[in-house]
């Protein structure tokens, strides 16, 4: 279904978290409350959409407010009932002495919006070390789940490069994904980002009344950056977290976060998070640290961009000579993409630019780089 301007007026005040005059308004003028509910669905924003309408009386048609109810609270179980499956898989885990680490979800929910009913959590993300995967598989097992990833004989990952596994429990549709690995861009990203980068400066969160290991509130912004850009911010809820971190944390260490977006090659991600958690949900960020930021031209070309396609064309990526995935890499790790051998190995498309005989087949690594280039500007 077509968006409409309404609803994305009124989603956009969410996210900013605008007063209940405007909020009022803006609602008086949606006229497809159709548009609107699946346009919250789509960008995880349809429990926000309820806590903030649900005193908007007439405004909102009372079909409508049942409606947006009923969803309100399913996500509420939902998230309910991942607290408890998280909570029980943890203490599997400890009782095994493997140290996990939950992201994202039913803990970013408690922890950083202070509410387990706020945002919707899709399954359950834990990052555990590799060495531990083979134990942690089997807990999961145990458990009713079925490993839906592909695996070699001695139950390793069947494909290169391939950082999660993938389990499913048809009992209850509750989905697990295991991960010792976080990765930035499709081809993967050249950083080991696991739980040694994570694990040394846990903290602690209350999920449901139980203590849960969280990660780092520096750490953190830095791994949401990641996250919506990997993704091309194809969801509301993704700026959104940043947003509500930035304005649960104002002790944030700004130099910190600055200093190992730099260390981990997350420089570029960072600043188009922040400024589109800025732009879009009006993140408290120091007048500084934006200055800083709004001097990346790329960056910033990229954030107007996502703001202007945000609700029209979800996932899009602008066009142009250097791909996305690219433009979000620092400069040493774009280097050591365009120099490893795997980028620069021809193919069929390289040989059918110039037919050459056999003897002269290396030139072949000349023309690679001036093809994809080519083949790039020309879309």
């Amino acid at each position: 279904m077509p968006v409409n301007r309404e609803s994305c007026e009124l989603l956009r005040a969410i996210a900013r978290s605008s007063d209940a005059e405007q909020m009022h308004r803006l609602a008086l003028n949606v006229h497809n409350w159709d548009s609107l509910f699946n346009l919250a669905q789509q960008h995880r924003m349809s429990s926000m959409l309820f806590l903030r309408l649900v005193d908007m009386g007439t405004a909102v048609p009372p079909a409508v407010q049942k409606r947006i109810r009923a969803e309100y609270e399913r996500n509420m179980f939902h998230n309910l009932a991942n607290a408890v499956e998280l909570i029980a898989v943890l203490k599997a885990f400890e009782r095994e002495s493997i140290p996990a680490m939950p992201f994202k979800g039913v803990v970013l929910a408690a922890s950083v919006y202070r509410d387990l009913t706020t945002r919707p959590a899709g399954d359950l993300d834990l990052l555990i070390n590799y060495e531990h995967l083979t134990r942690a598989t089997t807990i999961l097992l145990n458990r009713g789940y079925e490993l839906h990833s592909p695996t070699l004989a001695d139950g390793t990952p069947a494909i290169a490069d391939y950082y999660e596994y993938h389990f499913e429990r048809s009992a209850d549709g509750m989905v697990f994904e295991l991960r010792w690995r976080l990765e930035l861009t499709q081809p993967r990203f050249h950083r080991n980002l696991g739980m040694d980068w994570i694990w040394p400066k846990r903290k602690v969160a209350v999920l449901a009344g139980a203590e849960v290991p969280d990660i780092d509130r520096e750490i953190l912004l830095l791994i949401l950056c990641m996250h919506g850009s990997k993704h091309a911010w194809s969801r509301l809820i993704w700026i959104c977290d940043i947003a509500q971190l930035l304005r649960s944390s104002p002790e944030l260490d700004w130099k910190e976060v600055l200093d190992e977006g730099s260390k981990q090659g997350l420089s570029r991600v960072l600043t188009l998070g922040i400024l589109l958690a800025h732009l879009i949900a009006n993140a408290p960020v120091p007048e500084t640290i934006l200055q800083r930021f709004e001097t990346d031209v790329t960056a910033r070309s990229l954030a107007q961009y996502f703001d202007e396609n945000l609700f029209e064309a979800p996932g899009s990526t602008p066009q142009g000579r250097v791909p996305y995935h690219l433009q979000l890499l620092d400069t040493r790790d774009r280097l050591r993409f365009f120099f490893s051998f795997n980028s620069l190995r021809p193919n069929e498309r390289d040989k059918a630019v110039l037919l050459l005989p056999k003897p002269l087949y290396p030139f072949y690594f000349l023309i690679r780089p001036f093809r994809l280039l080519r083949d790039r500007s020309a879309r």
